[in-house]
This record gives structure tokens, C-alpha cells and sequence, in this order.
């Protein structure tokens, strides 16, 4: 179904997005803080209710198919960005991050994030209005895609290290030290980068790959471009805010996996079904639509994702709960272990490269 809103209204939240984003980034490097479980919580609400105005405006300016189409593509990125965290905590644990400077990086790579997205939208878009078939493609990706996040090992996300990582820290000179949010510095005379180079390299990478994924996902749910922009613009802002607020609690979400690869899996059927139904392929029944493949509605898309995704969290909080661990205790870790935030550091003036650095925070096993 081709959507079609008001163009003042299309630039105008485009023109409000962009204020909202550059607000929360003034905030963010004016005054880098550990946010408070209670500030986190209230952003978070902030943004979500943000998201739920924007949907009703859109039923108003729009019709109710608009304002269908974002809740589900907007709940569909919100829960790949949740797993895009899940990430996000294993990079600052692995490259000890100190907390206090986390949002900035956070920050950063959410920026990534929607530059990577916006790209793959517009190409997405490109190739929907050139190519019918183009669906068949997307929805295999997916099912793909769901499988592997089902049954795949997941044990390796975020700590082991892409051709670039690899690349950078062999031909970079890094310092041993975090310097705020600051990507070059000087030792002993000598200009160095700092490890934040490596962070934001290990994230672009990260966002790189879930753009992938989650692009075909929400072009599963509408074709509109700026719904799918809007969407993960609304799914991103926030989740700054939600790492700190979930912390370590997204490692004990042991079936959050299963219910995202079940959407995945949904939408990637779903395409498929869409594909039939205006398939143009010569080899495709003669190339003529299956008038028999279902059209899937928005609402049952919507009740589909909403119905996965709350399934998932409660038998994951149950699963916990018979473990004897409280939600209190997941959220906060291994934090208690330092007091500090910081990791361990040597003297001002010395120097290495990252490969030393990452020793220092995982030594050799003494038996090998």
C-alpha cells in the first residue's frame, strides 16, 4: 500500500528529530555523568512516550494503516537495537570503558548507527522501486537471519575482533589510557590516539552489521522511506539510556534471542508472502501473482511482534527468578567489583600500543 503524508508534516518531524538528537548530544558531552537508575528510567519513559505521540499524530495526519505501520516497525527496531546492547555492554566491558565516559560513547555509536541505517534505507527504498522481486531476497535473508540467531553461537559477539580492529591496532599507535572523550593525545612528545579509537571502530563495525538485518526487517513491515527512517531514529533514541538502566540484567535475558528471531523469522515469511502475491518473475507461476499467498495486516504484525517480545522477557524474568537472582543484582553485575568504574592504568608518560593495553585487562592463561 503506498502511504503518502503531508510534506510539512514529513519535514517538520525530521526538523524536531534533529533538534531532539542534537539536545541530547549537548547534554551528553557538556556533562558526562554515571546516570542514575532513576534519570535512566525517566528518559527512557520520556522516549517512549515520545514515540506513542508521534504514532498518534500520525493517525490524525495520516490514517490508522500510518500509525500501525510505525508502532510495528518502530517495536521491530526497538527489539534489534536491544540485542544491538546486548553488544554495546560486551565492547565497554572488553575495552574497559570507564562509566563515567560511556555516554559519550554510547552516544557515538548511535550516531553511527542511524548514518549506516539512513544509507540502507535509501538503497533499500531503491531497490524495492526497481526490483518487485527484491522481497524474495530480503525475506531469505531473514529467515536466515532467524535461524542463526536462534540456534547460532552467540559467545563471540563483540570480543573477538573484525579484519579492521585487527588492522588499526597493528598500524595505530595508541595510548595505554582513556583521556575523557578525547581521540588524540601526547606521550613523552609523541602524538597518540587514544583507545577510544578502537571502541568506536569495534562499534561502527557492530552497527554496521545490525544495519543489515534490521533494514530488511522493517521494509517487511512498511515500504514508506520515512517511516522506516522515523522508526529507527525513535527505536535509537533512548537506548543510550536503557544500557544503564538494564546493564548487565541483557546477559540474563537468556530467551530474548528466541523471541527476536521468531520476528525475524515472522517478517521474513511475511515478505516472502508479499513477494508471491505481486510476484513478476518469468519462472514464478508463468510470472503472474499467487493470488493464493496471504497478505499479511499491519495489526497482525503488530500483535505478532508485541506478543514475541513479551513472551521472551517474562519466561526470561521467570528463568531468573528460579535461579535465586534478583532483578537488582542482574542490572548491576559485576559492577560492585570496582568502586571506581576505572580500569587499572599505568603511570602518566608510559606507552603502548592497544595489544599491550588488552593484556593488561586479559592476561594469559598461566597454563598455557
Amino acid at each position: 500500500m503506498e502511504l503518502a503524508l503531508p510534506l510539512w508534516f514529513e519535514v517538520g518531524s525530521f526538523v524536531v528529530l534533529l533538534l531532539i538528537l542534537a539536545f541530547d548530544l549537548l547534554i551528553v558531552f557538556k556533562r558526562p555523568h554515571i546516570p542514575s537508575p532513576k534519570e535512566s528510567a525517566l528518559w527512557v519513559a520520556f522516549y517512549v512516550a515520545l514515540a506513542l505521540v508521534f504514532a498518534l499524530l500520525m493517525l490524525l495526519v495520516g490514517d490508522a494503516e500510518h500509525a500501525g505501520q510505525f508502532l510495528a516497525g518502530w517495536l521491530t527496531e526497538y527489539s534489534l537495537s536491544i540485542d544491538n546492547l546486548f553488544v554495546f555492554v560486551i565492547i565497554m566491558s572488553r575495552f574497559a570503558v570507564p562509566r563515567k565516559y560511556q555516554q559519550e560513547v554510547l552516544m557515538v555509536g548511535i550516531i553511527l548507527a542511524l548514518i549506516f541505517r539512513g544509507v540502507f534505507i535509501v538503497l533499500g527504498a531503491g531497490l524495492i522501486a526497481t526490483f518487485s522481486w527484491i522481497f524474495y531476497l530480503f525475506g531469505a535473508f531473514l529467515l536466515w537471519t532467524a535461524f542463526h540467531q536462534a540456534f547460532g553461537d552467540h559467545d563471540d559477539e563483540g570480543t573477538k575482533d573484525g579484519r579492521l580492529i585487527r588492522f588499526a591496532r597493528r598500524r595505530l599507535k595508541v595510548s595505554d589510557q582513556y583521556e575523557g572523550n578525547r581521540l588524540r593525545t601526547t606521550v613523552n612528545g609523541r602524538r597518540m590516539f587514544t583507545p577510544l579509537i578502537i571502541v568506536f571502530l569495534a562499534l561502527g563495525t557492530t552497527d554496521l552489521l545490525f544495519a543489515l538485518d534490521s533494514i530488511p526487517a522493517i521494509f517487511g513491515i512498511t515500504q514508506s522511506p520515512f517511516i522506516v527512517f522515523t522508526a529507527n531514529v525513535f527505536a535509537l533514541m533512548g537506548l543510550r539510556q536503557l544500557y544503564f538502566l538494564l546493564g548487565h540484567l541483557l546477559e540474563k535475558l537468556v530467551y530474548l534471542k528466541y523471541g527476536i528471531a521468531f520476528i525475524l523469522a515472522f517478517i521474513g515469511v511475511k515478505l516472502v508472502f508479499h513477494a508471491m502475491h505481486e510476484n513478476t518473475l518469468p519462472f514464478v507461476n508463468g510470472g503472474e501473482h499467487i493470488e493464493w499467498a496471504p497478505d499479511i495486516s499491519t495489526w497482525t504484525s503488530l500483535a505478532v511482534i508485541v506478543g514475541a517480545m513479551v513472551v521472551a522477557t517474562v519466561a526470561s524474568l521467570v528463568r531468573l527468578h528460579a535461579s535465586g537472582t534478583t532483578v537488582g543484582d542482574a542490572i548491576h553485575g559485576d559492577d560492585g567489583a570496582a568502586p571506581d568504574d576505572r580500569a587499572p592504568r599505568e603511570p602518566v608518560g608510559t606507552e603502548t600500543t592497544v595489544e599491550a593495553a588488552q593484556a593488561q585487562n586479559h592476561p594469559e592463561d598461566p597454563r598455557t
